[in-house]
Order: structure tokens, then sequence, then C-alpha cells
């Protein structure tokens, strides 16, 4: 079995006693391209198991072709899906859309531990992306009505998240490189007419993997993490 896999398919982790002061930095963990339910599985399995002394964890990933709809979502927002799976999920938010060459993270975070609320935790993911545009030459920014980084109007990245007994899952998904046909088939994240854009059309890097390791630093810093192991 692959790492990625084993990772998948472990158990929740069993309850514990730790000191906190001898909790070690949050962990990376590069997944390759894996299928979006297991991995949403794995999210919760870990969410639920965790214990205040559990190490938080970051999964950098692509996912195959997949519209993912939040808890409430209105299934009306989902035009003409065609070949491409849908799932119901338990994060907020509306649709969106997961494919090749776009990078998924998913931040598994003690929120509390942090110091977090909700919202400090999803401005703290657009700020990653917005400080990793700034390194490459892109102006990005956040909009309060709307979660999410956008250039010039066009969405560049999405932001949906669940949190569960302090512990967040779900996160961020980064348009770098990718056929962006799928999103004309819904109504992205709930707004009728809305454009997307990415990376490599804004003159940068076209590598998932690449931009996995760009916008690690500035996903740490953004969330008060210090540098990480693996």
């Amino acid at each position: 079995m692959s790492a990625a896999g084993a990772l998948l398919a472990a158990p929740a982790c069993a309850p514990q006693t730790i000191d906190a002061r001898a909790i070690p930095p949050a962990l990376s963990r590069r997944l390759g391209r894996v299928e979006y339910e297991p991995t949403w599985r794995a999210m919760q399995r870990f969410t639920e198991g965790r214990t205040p002394g559990t190490p938080d964890e970051i999964w950098f990933l692509e996912h195959p072709p997949v519209f993912t709809l939040g808890a409430n979502a209105s299934r009306a927002h989902l035009i003409a899906p065609g070949d491409i799976p849908v799932v119901q999920i338990d994060r907020g938010g509306q649709v969106t859309y997961h494919g090749p060459g776009q990078l998924v993270v998913y931040p598994l975070i003690d929120l509390k531990r942090l110091g977090l609320g909700i919202r400090d935790f999803v401005t703290a993911l657009e700020r990653a992306v917005i400080g990793l545009a700034a390194e490459l030459g892109i102006a990005a920014e956040g909009r309060r009505s709307a979660p999410g980084v956008y250039v010039g109007g066009e969405k560049l990245a999405s932001v949906g998240v669940r949190v569960r007994r302090n512990g967040s899952y779900h996160g961020l998904a980064l348009n770098v490189a990718l056929d962006l046909e799928p999103f004309a088939r819904i109504n992205p994240c709930g707004y009728q007419g809305l454009k997307m854009t990415q990376l490599a059309a804004l003159g940068g890097p076209r590598s998932v993997w690449e931009c996995a390791d760009a916008l690690e630093p500035h996903l740490r810093h953004a969330l008060g993490l210090p540098a990480g192991g693996d």
C-alpha cells in the first residue's frame, strides 16, 4: 500500500495524554492525486480521533475530476455536471470543482490551540494565497462577502471549511494549471457567471507541486505555525 493509501485507510488516533509543550510542529504531507471521498473520510476520522495533544497536519494533494456540494448547498447551482461525479459533503458553501492541475490543501488544525476563530482561520488561508500571488507578481485580494481569493474580479482560489471539536478540515483549492471548462457547468460557489482564473494564465508556475512548496511557508506564517516536519 502507498504512503497516501495507508494514511487514508488509517484508523482514528487513540486517546492519549500529551504535554502540550512537547507537541511537534504541524506535519506536512504530499499525498499526490487521490480520490475525493476516501480523503474526505480520512479527514473526518483524523478530526474525530484527535486529542489536545495531536499534532496538526497539512495535506497537499490533487483530486480527479469531481464536483462537491456543501452541506446546505442548492443543487440548482449544478447546471450540467455530465459525467463528472457529484459528492455532497459536510463543509460550508455551495458547489465547486476539483480536478488535476488544481492544488488542494487540507489544514487539519486545532483552532483552539492556536487561538483562532473560524473567520480568522478562513482569512489566514486567503492571506496565504495572496502572499504567494504577491511573490509571483500577481495582485490578488480577498472578499469578506464571498470567501476566496480573486484577481481582477476572477476567482483564483476557493475556501470551504468545517470545524468539529475545535478541529478544522476541508480547506482551500488553488487553481494552478487545469482545464477550467467544468466550472462552466456550475455556478461556482453559488455565484452565477463567476469567472475563474489560474496561476498559469497569470504568468505563474504550471506545476502543482512547485506551488505546494511555495505556498507552504506562506500558509504556516498566516496560521502562526512554526516551520514543520514531514
